[in-house]
């Protein structure tokens, strides 16, 4: 993906489709994007899922969680870069602090000494970027072997992968590939479970799925996350079935 050239015209159209698909309503792929989470799903349980667990199983504790947070330091590379497209300044500096922190005195990020230096981790991509920037969603897409996302964020991860992103701009392909595995089964090993609640929890997991990380993913966006309790207050309101004129509102402990 990354030795693929990006030109600026792809770019535009595609900012413009973004645009154009922002009032969208959300998920008019559904057909489409069920049966790719169905495909995901089968290849989870077929490859996925057990690397992580033979992963989990075989792999120490500790060393489990230095790769993460190896991978995690590396993830703040572009974390960082996207903190300054964004014009985010004083957070730049809080995650290119933690960055360096985390890569000297952390050997390299295997140990997180930042967290415990009040240098938290941050979120950042080029899709929450684009958000900044007024670009739309879209509707809500899922992606072969990566999952959950929309056409904003399926942008913005090429770009991540191609411009920003350690791992994937590694020019040794076979050290490359062995580092995106690596990342892929360690970040599933910490999953494990969670897939069996979502089925317990939601009659519907695509939809639970699909929901959560619109949900996500917007109140990662300025103002995002208040917008998303106003909706949830005015859901809750129209939820409510108001007294009709002239009735009183039962008392406590009364029948109904």
């Amino acid at each position: 993906m990354p030795s693929i050239s990006f030109s600026r015209a792809a770019i535009a159209f595609a900012l413009l489709l973004l645009a154009g698909c922002s009032t969208s309503r959300t998920d008019p792929l559904e057909p489409y994007n069920r049966f790719m989470y169905s495909f995901n799903n089968k290849l989870d349980k077929v490859a996925v899922k057990p690397a992580a667990k033979v992963y989990k199983a075989v792999i120490p504790t500790p060393v489990r969680t230095g790769v993460g947070n190896f991978f995690s330091n590396l993830g703040d590379v572009v974390v960082t870069a996207n903190d300054l497209l964004q014009l985010n300044f004083v957070q730049a500096a809080q995650d290119t602090s933690r960055l360096i922190a985390n890569s000297t005195f952390g050997v390299l990020g295997i140990f997180d000494v930042a967290s415990h230096w009040d240098l938290p981790k941050h979120a950042g991509d080029f899709g929450l970027t684009l958000g900044r920037w007024g670009v739309g969603p879209g509707p809500y897409l899922v992606l072969p072997f990566f999952g959950p996302s929309d056409f904003r964020d399926a942008l913005g991860l090429y770009v991540d992968g191609a411009y920003l992103d350690p791992v994937w701009m590694d020019p040794n392909v076979p050290e490359r590939n062995s580092a995106v595995v690596l990342r892929a089964v360690d970040a599933r090993a910490r999953l494990l479970g969670v897939e069996t609640l979502i089925e317990q929890a939601a009659i519907d997991p695509y939809a639970y799925t699909r929901d959560a990380y619109l949900q996500r993913r917007k109140s990662l966006l300025p103002g995002g996350a208040r917008e998303l309790q106003k909706q949830e207050e005015e859901d809750d309101q129209e939820g409510e079935t108001p007294p009709s004129p002239g009735s009183h509102a039962a008392a406590p402990g009364a029948a109904q």
